[in-house]
């Protein structure tokens, strides 16, 4: 064993890969292209998103925004909007903050080098060592989920993942392997064959060009590695959205950045640590005391669940109904929102869960 490994370390494990992307790719859009921008946008686009789910999101990106240049111009409603439905925010503003600051600073051409990359917002040393590969054609390492999984599995390496000595052990052993006539293929190959073959569950070890010399197989390790730290506790959250209403129109607000949905609009909000009855709420909140004799109050809907990473959100959603003629603009802004019609809602980036509860309530009909 430890010789055919060695041996494949050396001299066979990059061809024999590279062999079999050649045989099993999917035909990806940023596959066919060596430009740096739609490489750039799905690598970005794909960072905690499946193929399928962001394929759409890549498309109509690249429709609505077909270089950087109309990218770094539009608005940040526009590019939250388009963005909408994929989860981690953060990523759509760094995207948008990184086309502006090539556009300013290098006349909207990525840097060719890694090192430059990495300055760029958003662009950590994985996205970096993708782009310089695969549209420079620079000898860069990628070392992503699909990656570790691969090497921990074939090269039987229990380094923690989580933990920065462990990151290190893999980038060190990536290099290695690298192909450095071809890196963006065989960065691509590694990849592909962590998503497709060497998958998180259920790999298909009868059929794998490394079943012989892999050690997870000959261990019946391959759900054990690679091996990674605690997850970070999952905390809930209890949110009662309040919205005042005056017709049809419904006052919302834009959330900040120090929280979840950073950029997207939402509702007023009172938060617990433990679901609250909406009447106490109501009667107690101070931004709602001056119209509270006016109100007219609806609960709509029941509890809704909303599933994060290390956040679950249960949302209960009360409208608050204004006589038309009430002076409501100055109620609104003292809670920081504004009223927007149904059109105007449609088009404001919000989370899923405040679509979902459009979409259910028929507020927007």
């Amino acid at each position: 064993m430890a010789n055919r490994l060695e041996l494949m370390d050396k001299r066979g494990f990059s061809k024999k890969i590279i062999g079999w992307y050649w045989a099993n790719l999917r035909d990806l859009p940023w596959r066919n292209t060596q430009d740096p921008y739609r490489i750039w946008l799905s690598e970005v686009i794909l960072q905690q998103t499946r193929v399928a789910q962001g394929l759409p999101y890549y498309h109509e990106f690249v429709r609505l925004f077909p270089n950087i240049r109309s990218l770094a111009s539009a608005s940040e409603d526009q590019v939250m909007r388009a963005w909408q439905g994929l989860g981690y925010y953060s990523r759509a503003r760094h995207l948008h903050a990184c086309a502006k600051l090539v556009v300013a600073r290098h006349n909207g051409k990525f840097p060719r080098e890694s090192h430059a990359l990495r300055v760029l917002p958003g662009i950590g040393v994985y996205t970096a060592a993708a782009i310089a590969s695969m549209a420079f054609g620079q000898p860069e390492a990628v070392v992503d989920g699909n990656v570790y999984r691969v090497l921990a599995r074939i090269f039987g390496m229990d380094d923690d993942i989580s933990a920065p000595a462990g990151k290190k052990a893999f980038e060190k052993k990536a290099k290695e392997l690298l192909d450095t006539g071809q890196p963006g293929i065989y960065n691509q190959a590694i990849m592909e064959f962590g998503a497709l073959q060497c998958t998180p569950k259920s790999p298909g070890c009868a059929t794998c060009i490394f079943s012989s010399a892999c050690h997870a197989r000959a261990k019946n390790l391959q759900h054990a590695l690679p091996v990674k730290g605690k997850r970070a506790k999952v905390r809930s959250r209890y949110f009662t959205y309040l919205i005042p209403a005056k017709g049809k129109k419904l006052a919302m607000k834009k959330r900040g950045v120090k929280d979840i949905w950073a950029g997207l609009y939402d509702f007023y909000v009172v938060e617990g640590k433990r679901p609250q009855r909406p009447e106490t709420i109501i009667k107690n909140d101070k931004g709602l005391a001056p119209i509270l004799p006016y109100l007219n109050i609806e609960m709509k809907g029941g509890l809704y669940k909303h599933v994060l990473t290390h956040q679950h959100i249960f949302a209960r959603f009360v409208l608050l109904s204004l006589p038309r003629t009430f002076p409501a603009k100055k109620v609104a802004a003292g809670l920081g929102a504004r009223f927007y019609s149904p059109a105007e809602i449609a088009l404001l980036p919000k989370p899923a869960l405040v679509s979902r509860f459009f979409k259910q309530s028929g507020l927007l009909e």
